[in-house]
């Protein structure tokens, strides 16, 4: 159960990170949803360049990448 929730806390984190940095005013459940899905993401790329997170800070990176991969291609979806 501690586990579930410190990935809920480090999807809104990654979320809300990406939110800043790609400019994106979103809600907390928004970020939470694109730090967990974009952990999914940047670990799918991550892996097809041959890269490897490791370790919490290594996690976070991958993640708050693959949030910032998904708010790129949703605002390009949008046009």
């Amino acid at each position: 159960m501690i586990n579930f929730i410190i990935t809920l806390i480090l999807g809104g984190l990654s979320g809300w990170l990406a939110g800043k940095i790609m400019k994106s005013e979103n809600g907390v459940i928004v970020n939470i949803i694109l730090g967990l899905l974009g952990g999914v993401v940047g670990g799918f790329v991550a892996g097809l360049i041959g890269l490897k997170a490791v370790g919490l800070v290594g996690g976070c990176v991958v993640s708050v990448f693959g949030a910032c991969l998904l708010i790129w291609l949703v605002r390009k979806l949008k046009k």
